[in-house]
């Protein structure tokens, strides 16, 4: 089993919320949401690879009624998988935030904290 939630510096939350993310070169705008979050980027499901080091601008959305978060991001891993029922690929992506502002990295952290907090991560067995 993969473990790398432990390698992380930021700890991520399984917390969906809509996401927008816009890619210049050719210009394109992917809707999707997250599969998880953490103030060091988020985890998305997308319908098609976008390559590494890729730079997308994202847009949060928490739907928590205060409005949604901008960032730039950079593409850092993307993995395929297929799902049987679609039969379609799907990449699992990671997006790394590189311009997060204080404010929005205050508000995400509260979310991760909240998150961890109801639900803590599973420990796992050697």
């Amino acid at each position: 089993m993969w473990d790398g939630i432990n390698r992380r510096r930021f700890p991520r939350a399984n917390y969906p919320c809509k996401v927008k993310l816009y890619k210049k070169h050719p210009a394109e705008e992917i809707l999707t949401q997250t599969d998880n979050v953490g103030v060091g980027g988020v985890g998305v499901t997308l319908g098609k690879e976008l390559p590494r080091f890729l730079e997308v601008q994202l847009e949060l959305d928490f739907e928590d009624g205060v409005g949604s978060i901008k960032s730039m991001g950079r593409i850092v891993w993307s993995v395929k998988h297929t799902i049987k029922l679609d039969k379609k690929p799907k990449f699992d992506t990671g997006i790394e935030f590189t311009n997060l502002k204080a404010e929005d990295k205050k508000r995400i952290e509260k979310i991760v904290e909240m998150v961890l907090i109801k639900n803590p991560p599973q420990e796992q067995e050697a």
